[in-house]
Order: structure tokens, then C-alpha cells, then sequence
């Protein structure tokens, strides 16, 4: 392997360490990364907006810093991207949406600040799924990002270029957004890590209402640490975000070498109602062993839910998506947007203000559920998704072509129920299909216990490591 491509490849926090020593420049690292950016996104699409001048421009600034001798940031010149929806003042702001094509940022949303004051080197804006409902890699703006594994399977979403971005060595850190699953599913189908942290540990000021409680931001990377190391520089209170919560005091990197050794695991394979691949279940089975080996009791149990995609619909997905149908004339633009987002937006109008809140209140039962559920255990682990990876040119997976829309959306994910609780959850690779594709194990903690999901999936990661285990993006090219 070249210099660059090292560069390119190591870990975030190693990399850290290299600057502090000054070692490695951050111009060293802009100028690798940079190369890397324009060999491989091309065929990957996972970058949808990039200034390289911009790039090279802040290298140097943060280079010339460290010739002061004074102490550096952890993230000072390490390459860090935005999701597209996520605002950072003078870039798109589309979500991959032609109506809204635009729309361009006009202040950087609290997480794109911070990153940028931590130090990090901005490389540029990653795919969205169009309009972020749906977890396949396409949008009608900016086309379809392709899974750097096999090029003719989905990269997941909805921060699908941040997952293959990230899977395919360009830049280390990755900065994602989850409603339902949008950070989980794009690490697991792409071979990387994604977490979702507690309601409010990262402000979130990206959706119009400052009290939805699903949305999440949260860091996409190929080893735990790196997701650790991310989190230190994101988590805090914002005024700008009522529901944000106030500094725990906790280093995340610290946390990580504690172990779990007699920690309580719960393994539920489909949470009590799902329908799950028998391949991927053998493959999340078999890594859930590792923390028998860990020292933990592991037992098959889940938390009594019934199905809660009815819950999930009606009482959150349509619902908010229905406040966009007053945003453009959507009959105007019909081929240039998914019939399914569409879809999604007239449900949630055609929904009375009882039916939602009968959904809320089905909500509050599987939160009373979970947390009775958790007093027994520390940690609760599952699929991340029940089905394979799918086509890059299909919906979602074919089992589901037929289905309700809400199934096709959700019947494949075990992702939401998280959302919808807002317990803290991570998907880590666990392993690969007999295709050669990836497949994510999620760890869910307690209520706001992130620097222990945080240290369980390090844990794991130190018995099944996986970050050895890169693409051969010419073989995908077939």
C-alpha cells in the first residue's frame, strides 16, 4: 500500500496522534485524501459537494498552527464530511430534492460548527436518500450512490454517501443523520460503524420543529474509537436545541478500555415480530458469541413489542413528512421526485389529529416496555436489518415489492424502534453474506447510557475486528 493510501486508512485517532507529533501534516493528509476523493468517487458518487482549493486552503492553515507548539484539538486536520441536509453556511441544502435544488445554507447548524472549531479538515457534503425517508442510495438531484463492495448493490441510507464514503477510505469521519435507522443502515450495509447517541446528546436544529424526538445526529466511521472520538467534539448543550442535553464530562476515547465483563446481553434475532434472513440471522447469532467470550450472560430475550410500524407511521414518519406538501407544487414535479415521498406526504395529511395521537400514545407503551425490559439487562442486541443487501435499482428488498409502502420502508429494519424510544444504539460489522456483503449487529444501552454502548461495541470490536477488511473497488467494477 502507497503512503497515501495509509494515510487514507488509518484511524482517526492514530492519526491524531501523528499530527500531535507533528509526524504527518494535515496538508499531507489533505493532499491523500484528496487523491483518494478523485480516484474513487467517481464511480462512487459518495460526494456530492467539494471545494478542493477550499480543502487545500484550510490544510494549510491548520498545518501552519502547529508550529506554534501550543495543544492541538484531537480532530486538528483530520478529514471529517457533512451529510448534504445538514447546513453549513454557503453549501447545498438540497436533500437531494430537484424543487429545493437552490437552497443553499445560509449558517452552519450547531454539529457542522463544532466540527469545524474542533479542528477538523471539512472535505465536503455526501449523498443524501432523496428527502431522507427512505433507506435505498438515490436521489433524482444528484443520482444514486453505489455500495463500494459490489457497485450494482444499494449503499444504503439515508446517509448513504457518508457510509460508502467512509467504507472506501475517503476521509475518516463522517457526520450522518438518523430517523429511523439513516446512520445504522448505511454503516451496516457498507461494513462500518454508525451510532446513534441519546435523545439530545447532539443538538439537533436540521428539522423545523425544535421538539421532534426521533431525529438524531451521529458520526460514521470504521473503527469505535473514531465514533468515540467524533462524539467528544459534537455532544454538548445548545441553546438552539431545547431538548439538548448539558455535557455528561465524559471522554468517550477514556471510556472505551473499561470492558463489559459480566454485563447483562439480551440477543433478540427479530425483536418478537420481525421475519429475518435466515442468513442473516446464522451471521448475527454466531457474533453475538463474542461476548460470551467477553465474559458476558448472554439470553434470547426482547422487549414484548408488538409490530410498531403502524406506531412509527402514524405517529411520526407521516405525520412530519406531511408539513412538506406546502413546500413546492409537487404535481409540477412529478418524474423529478419518488411517488413514494410523495405518498408518504399525503398519508400524513389524510391522518386525523386522534389517530396520530393514538400513535403517540403507543409510543409512550413501548418506552413503559422497554424500560421494564432493561432493568434486566444491560444491553440489548439485534440485526440491524433483516434482509440482505438489495439492488441499487430496487425499492427496497424484493420480498417486500409488494408490500404496503410502510412495510417496504420498515419491514427490514430493526433500526426505528430506537428512534421512537430514543435509546442509544450502534450498528458494528458482524460479519458477510455469502454475496461478499456486509451485515451490521446494532447494541442498544439504557436511556442516555452512550459511553456504554460506546464500550461494548469496542469491546466486541477488539474479539471480531473488522477494520483490516477494505473493498476492492476495481473488482466491484466488474
Amino acid at each position: 500500500m502507497s503512503d497515501y493510501e495509509d494515510l487514507c486508512w488509518m484511524p482517526a485517532v492514530e492519526l491524531s496522534r501523528r499530527i500531535a507529533k507533528r509526524e504527518v501534516t494535515p496538508v499531507d493528509v489533505a493532499e491523500a485524501v484528496l487523491r483518494r476523493m478523485s480516484e474513487i468517487n467517481p464511480q462512487l458518487n459518495a460526494f456530492v459537494y467539494h471545494d478542493p482549493d477550499s480543502v487545500m486552503f484550510e490544510a494549510r492553515a491548520l498545518t501552519e498552527q502547529l508550529a506554534g507548539g501550543r495543544s492541538l484539538s484531537p480532530l486538528h486536520g483530520i478529514p471529517y464530511s457533512l451529510k448534504e441536509v445538514c447546513a453549513a453556511a454557503g453549501t447545498p441544502t438540497t436533500s437531494g430534492i430537484v424543487a429545493f435544488k437552490d437552497v443553499v445554507a445560509d449558517n452552519d447548524e450547531p454539529v457542522a460548527a463544532r466540527l469545524m472549531a474542533a479542528g477538523g479538515l471539512f472535505l465536503g457534503k455526501t449523498n443524501p436518500a432523496e428527502g431522507g425517508y427512505k433507506a435505498n442510495s438515490s436521489n433524482h438531484l444528484y443520482g444514486t450512490t453505489f455500495n463500494p463492495w459490489r457497485h450494482d448493490m444499494t449503499a444504503g441510507g439515508s446517509s448513504s454517501g457518508a457510509g460508502a464514503a467512509v467504507a472506501a477510505g475517503i476521509g475518516q469521519l463522517a457526520q450522518g443523520t438518523d430517523g429511523g435507522g439513516s446512520v445504522r443502515i448505511p454503516a451496516a450495509v457498507n461494513g462500518v460503524v454508525g451510532f446513534k447517541p441519546a435523545l439530545g446528546r447532539i443538538p439537533q436544529t436540521r428539522l423545523a420543529g425544535r421538539f421532534h424526538t426521533f431525529a438524531y445526529h451521529g458520526p460514521i466511521t470504521r473503527t469505535v474509537a473514531d465514533a468515540a472520538l467524533m462524539l467528544n467534539a459534537m455532544a454538548g448543550f445548545d441553546p438552539a436545541d431545547p431538548l439538548s442535553l448539558p455535557s455528561d464530562g465524559v471522554d468517550y476515547v477514556a471510556e472505551l478500555d473499561r470492558g463489559i465483563e459480566g454485563a447483562r446481553i439480551a440477543w433478540s434475532p427479530d425483536l418478537g415480530y420481525a421475519t429475518v434472513d435466515p442468513e442473516i440471522h446464522d451471521i448475527c447469532r454466531h457474533a453475538v458469541s463474542a461476548f460470551t467470550e467477553l465474559g458476558c450472560n448472554v439470553e434470547e430475550a426482547d422487549p414484548g413489542w408488538e409490530n410498531p410500524e403502524p406506531t412509527m407511521w402514524e405517529g411520526v414518519w407521516a405525520p412530519v413528512y406531511s408539513s412538506m406538501l406546502d413546500a413546492a407544487d409537487w404535481d409540477a414535479e412529478a418524474g423529478r421526485i419518488d411517488d413514494q415521498l410523495i405518498e408518504v406526504m399525503r398519508a400524513g395529511a389524510r391522518l386525523t389529529a386522534r389517530e396520530i395521537q393514538r400513535a403517540d400514545a403507543a409510543r409512550g407503551r413501548m418506552v413503559d416496555q422497554m424500560t421494564v425490559f432493561m432493568r434486566g439487562f444491560d444491553f440489548l442486541v439485534t440485526p440491524v436489518t433483516t434482509q440482505p443487501t438489495f439492488s441499487v435499482d430496487e425499492f427496497c428488498p424484493e420480498s417486500l415489492a409488494d408490500a404496503p409502502l410502510p412495510h417496504q420502508l420498515m419491514g427490514w429494519l430493526l433500526t426505528y424502534p430506537f428512534n421512537m424510544t430514543t435509546n442509544p444504539a450502534i450498528s458494528v460489522p458482524a460479519g458477510f453474506t455469502a454475496a461478499g456483503m456486509p451485515v451490521g449487529l446494532q447494541i442498544v444501552g439504557g436511556l442516555r447510557a452512550d459511553a456504554a454502548v460506546l464500550r461494548a461495541a469496542a469491546a466486541f470490536e477488539r474479539v471480531r475486528p473488522w477494520s483490516h477488511r477494505r473493498p476492492d473497488l476495481a473488482a466491484t467494477q466488474g
